[in-house]
């Protein structure tokens, strides 16, 4: 699976880290800056007294993948 993580500074400092699943996985980076930049005129996240997407940082896109290590047969009905 991949997701697209977008990093960003807070008020108090700290970094805070968006993850979007099933995200467009053409973005260019002037789409990405953009949309992160609307995320943060918002204003909409917050926590006590921290801001939490006060500045974009950096964006990625990151795969996972699977490893079954065994997967039980389903019983037959």
């Amino acid at each position: 699976m991949k997701t697209l993580n977008l990093s960003f500074k807070g008020s108090l400092g700290k970094g805070h880290v968006l993850k979007i699943n099933y995200a467009n996985d053409q973005l260019d980076e002037s789409t990405v800056r953009a949309a992160m930049q609307k995320i943060v005129d918002s204003k909409l996240f917050g926590k006590d007294d921290d801001v939490l997407y006060i500045r974009p940082a950096s964006a990625k896109y990151v795969t996972t993948t699977d490893e079954i290590i065994f997967k039980e047969a389903q019983p037959q009905a």
